[in-house]
């Protein structure tokens, strides 16, 4: 039987510059609204100023965790009609919410490691998943390898950096693919995410149920990588950010 998809409006309270190019917007959360870290959510511009071909609905992964008294959602800044009026919108506007949707979630059993293949946006729902885990001290061992261009463009870092003082469980590898064109320090790893970079920071490889999300490039290089190390493709789930 299928889930029974919910509609509720929400008004923005905030919004901010997390990276380059990149807002997050804050939303009210609904009386009795529920969801699970990983979800998202199908979001309708009511009345917008504009329209253009793209439509007034998006699908958004909640950049939020569960336990938080806000719906986040972050995204690139491209020129739609869409973004424009998210971007220029007054505070308490209300826009139209459907869900949440979706089983990219963290898998129960904690026997099993979490990890976690996030290139640039792709990083939205893993955020949710760790705060998540964090606050509710799950057991689960957890690893985030996160590929960016430049720390320019890398969203929640910090934050990130900061979640692995909070949970001795969660491991974090931040990789940049073009630091040349960053004018940032950068002490981490660099180039894409491989095999050698997986296989020297996660003890077997074999083990772990694997999540990879970003763009369908991305996705589909990674998949290659995991295939070539053996893992079992009932091991392996992904979800693409296209167009975003």
């Amino acid at each position: 039987m299928a889930a029974t998809i919910l509609t509720h409006t929400t008004a923005l309270r905030k919004r901010e510059q997390i990276a380059e190019g990149t807002i997050a917007f804050h939303f009210e959360k609904p009386v009795g609204f529920e969801f699970r870290a990983g979800q998202f959510l199908d979001w309708t511009l009511i009345h917008p100023p504009e329209t253009d071909a793209e439509g007034n609905i998006r699908a958004f992964s909640i950049v939020s965790a569960p336990f938080e008294s806000d719906i986040v959602i972050a995204t690139r800044m491209r020129d739609t009609a869409f973004k424009r009026v998210l971007r220029s919108m007054p505070l308490g506007t209300e826009v139209k919410i459907d869900g949440p949707s979706g089983s990219f979630t963290l898998h129960k059993n904690s026997a099993k490691p979490a990890v976690f293949l996030a290139g640039g946006i792709g990083i939205t729902p893993f955020h949710s998943i760790l705060r998540q885990a964090a606050h509710e001290q799950l057991p689960h061992q957890l690893y985030l390898f996160y590929s960016n261009r430049r720390p320019e463009d890398a969203l929640f870092l910090n934050e990130l950096e900061d979640l692995t003082k909070l949970n001795p469980n969660f491991h974090l590898v931040a990789t940049m693919t073009e630091m040349p064109k960053s004018s940032r320090p950068w002490n981490g790893e660099r180039g894409f995410i491989n095999r050698e970079m997986l296989s020297k920071n996660v003890p077997d490889l074999q083990g772990p149920i694997y999540y990879i999300a970003g763009p369908p490039t991305m996705v589909t290089a990674m998949r290659q990588v995991l295939t070539q190390a053996a893992i079992d493709e009932d091991d392996i789930r992904t979800e693409e950010f296209s167009g975003y």
